[in-house]
């Protein structure tokens, strides 16, 4: 592990602020993490993580099996408690804040999961809307057939980016494992939101459908400027689509450079 050293990210993403009669050139940070650390029980996980994302920028997360990827991903979006430390999304709190407050924070935030987590009797443009249902309060958005217009036309066209409005109407459990995984990224993108995470998204694909989601899904990020994290335990995905690496391994961060400064080898140590 001593040949991976950390790398000063560059901000590739910024919004002019004013200062005086000039503007500078200001990055605006989404995603902030202060010395973060878990543990379940008395086994520590991973400790002392920190790291500044700005807006617009795409970072892998990467690490070997077992090494808390997941779990690091989990404590930044606020599903679980981080042991310490504390977490920034789009400039406010997401640790030690009422669960109201962190619900309103969430529906501004998408997530694509290796497991689909599709419903399988539903059809697939109800499973779209229920990406909707953090925003909006009710059984509205479970179904389609209850959906207001302006909900499934959302949902409609967030299908028809991912290439699946032809396929509106079937059954969630009649689709390939592609088919499903692109409906989960419709579900994450319907909401507009401003951060997407993505865990191990091309898990369960093929290489051939695992790239093909890859290149959809960083497209239609780039296309609105969101923020992206995934992690991957693919390396060219990590240094084709990320902006920056982050490198976990033996319970802290061992690595953190623009992936333009890194090579496959840089990478293969953390599996070490």
């Amino acid at each position: 592990m001593s040949d991976l050293r950390e790398k000063a990210p560059v901000a590739r993403h910024v919004r002019p602020e004013p200062t005086g009669t000039e503007f500078a050139s200001v990055p605006v940070v989404d995603i902030e993490a202060q010395s973060v650390s878990k543990s379940f029980g008395d086994t520590p996980i991973f400790s002392d993580v920190s790291f500044r994302l700005v807006r617009g920028s795409s970072t892998a997360l990467v690490g070997a099996n077992g090494v808390g990827k997941s779990t690091l991903l989990r404590c930044v979006m606020g599903l679980i408690p981080a042991t310490a430390g504390g977490v920034r999304l789009l400039g406010e709190p997401a640790t030690g804040v009422r669960k109201s407050d962190l619900r309103a924070l969430r529906a501004r935030i998408g997530l694509v999961s290796q497991k689909h987590n599709l419903v399988p009797r539903l059809s697939v443009l109800s499973n779209v809307l229920h990406g909707m249902l953090g925003r909006t309060g009710g059984p509205r958005h479970w179904a389609h057939g209850f959906a207001p217009e302006a909900s499934r036309r959302a949902a409609m066209e967030a299908l028809d980016k991912v290439g699946l409005v032809h396929l509106a109407l079937r059954r969630a459990d009649r689709l390939s494992g592609g088919q499903s995984q692109r409906v989960a990224i419709a579900r994450a993108i319907v909401g507009a939101p401003e951060i997407l995470f993505a865990d191990e998204p091309t898990a369960s694909l093929d290489p051939q459908a695992g790239k093909d989601v890859m290149d959809l899904f960083m497209s239609l990020a780039r296309e609105n400027g969101v923020t992206v994290v995934f992690t991957s335990h693919n390396i060219d995905h990590a240094l084709s689509y990320g902006d920056r690496v982050l490198g976990l391994a033996e319970g802290r961060k061992m690595l953190d450079a623009t992936a333009v400064s890194l090579t496959a080898s840089d990478l293969r140590g953390l599996y070490d």
